[in-house]
């Protein structure tokens, strides 16, 4: 009885199996090719406010 029962708990994840490879590719499938679930604010193109280097920081001559 026990042979029975295991028997068909291998014959039903073997028959399975298939089905739950499907459902993973088709969920990787679906986030790369689905609409975009950022959160990031829309900046723009933003100003530059930093300080232009002098010569003696970055190693250049000038010529």
């Amino acid at each position: 009885m026990s042979t029975d029962k295991s028997s068909q708990t291998v014959i039903q994840k073997i028959a399975t199996s298939p089905l739950r490879i499907v459902r993973y590719i088709s969920a990787a499938v679906a986030r790369i090719f689905g609409p975009t679930d950022d959160e990031y604010p829309e900046t723009g193109v933003q100003p530059f406010e930093g300080d232009i280097p002098d010569n003696k920081r970055t190693g250049y001559d000038e010529p």
